[in-house]
């Protein structure tokens, strides 16, 4: 489809010259050039002057009109949570919200709670894959959460977890990856765990790549097999102070953020003092400038295989989701078991009388006597069982 500029429709129909703005269509300097017409004029012709204008726009436009296409809009500065936001409620000591997602339903759900960041956690190994650990989930499974969230939180910040093997081996894959998470994932920004010497320079060379990197302390699931295990961290003075040091070392290489995870509240609160930006606790007590959980984990769908064997000390459960999953599936389970699913009302697609005659007239003249007859027993039941008595609509 060719697509023909404002001006030169207006050049083309009155030989006036180029519009400067759309307000030339209604000022009165508009009005001294033949042909156009005036915003004032009682004798204007028809079609009306806000129908041309609109006519006009649509021939210039080479965008889609909203009301064409559906789904997720554009992100808009206005609404979509930003860096400088957090920053302002740090600077007012307001906390941060943050909740992990992984698919759609649950970013809609994290959007219309107005939580402030949205995490898609490598923790959807666990919850969502069904591991004991997030070790084995790769950065193109990541990818496809990522992407599932991005269509469906507008609001909240994006952040998206590297997973264990996609950074470590040298800077320069660390970055690539990070870009993959903006440009594939529709990431704002990346999180990844750790404090060693080639953490912290690959979060520097990620910060420096143009891209914001959230750190993440104390306990690290991608490195339980040093730490032998789901292990709370900062319980000695050397692994409290190792915690403290870790943040600092994040901060000045650039994080805009550090996670806090399964540390005593005196190291969080020590930590959260000794730093300029957010701390995000998780098991880590009240004193960070934020808090994260899991969304399975505070909504009580506790199914995993990791919960089989420990649910999280620190985990406050909201709601009590899985168990009414569980019974919805289950009253489901019987109403077809006992054939009271799908009844009448579930049932909404009808046929005429005489449509239906005729099927049945075609399908014995196929030698499908069987099926006639069982399409013939529906027809009946379904006008015996029909509340509103409605035999022949759609």
């Amino acid at each position: 489809m060719r697509y023909i500029g404002l001006n030169s429709v207006r050049r083309h129909l009155t030989g006036t010259p180029p519009f400067r703005s759309i307000n030339d269509l209604v000022s009165p300097a508009a009005t001294t050039h033949p042909g156009v017409i005036s915003a004032s004029s009682s004798t204007s012709p028809s079609p009306s002057l806000p129908g041309m204008i609109l006519r006009f726009i649509r021939c210039m436009s080479n965008v889609p009109e909203n009301t064409v296409y559906g789904g997720p809009k554009p992100q808009s500065p206005n609404h979509r949570v930003t860096l400088t936001h957090l920053r302002h409620k740090y600077q007012k000591s307001l906390p941060i919200t943050v909740v992990t997602a992984y698919d759609y339903p649950s970013a809609v759900h994290l959007d219309m709670a107005g939580i402030d960041i949205c995490l898609v956690g490598d923790s959807a190994a666990m919850v969502v894959h069904g591991h004991d650990t997030t070790l084995p989930i790769s950065v193109d499974e990541m990818l496809v959460h990522c992407r599932s969230v991005a269509r469906g939180a507008k609001c909240s910040l994006l952040v998206g977890d590297l997973p264990f093997g996609s950074y470590e081996s040298s800077t320069n894959r660390a970055v690539d990856t990070a870009v993959r998470f903006l440009k594939e994932g529709g990431m704002d920004a990346i999180k990844l765990e750790g404090g060693s010497p080639s953490r912290i320079t690959a979060a520097k060379a990620i910060v420096e790549a143009g891209i914001a990197v959230m750190g993440h302390v104390g306990l690290t699931p991608q490195a339980i097999s040093v730490l032998g295990g789901f292990r709370p961290q900062g319980k000695s003075i050397a692994s409290a102070i190792k915690v403290v040091e870790t943040a600092l070392a994040l901060q000045e290489a650039g994080c805009f953020s550090v996670v806090l995870e399964c540390v005593p509240a005196p190291v969080a609160a020590a930590t959260t003092s000794a730093l300029r930006i957010p701390t995000i606790g998780i098991g880590a007590g009240p004193h960070c400038s934020g808090q994260v959980l899991v969304y399975h984990d505070l909504l009580g769908m506790m199914q995993h295989p990791h919960h089989a064997k420990v649910t999280p000390k620190f985990c406050k459960q909201y709601a009590q989701v899985g168990d009414v999953i569980n019974k919805a599936l289950l009253e489901y389970k019987e109403e077809v078991l006992n054939g009271s699913f799908p009844g009448p009302a579930y049932s909404p697609y009808k046929i005429s009388a005489s449509e239906a005659d005729g099927f049945l007239a075609e399908l014995q003249k196929m030698g499908l006597d069987k099926a006639a007859c069982a399409a013939a027993a529906a027809v009946e039941k379904g006008e015996r069982t029909d509340p509103t008595g409605n035999k022949g609509n759609a």
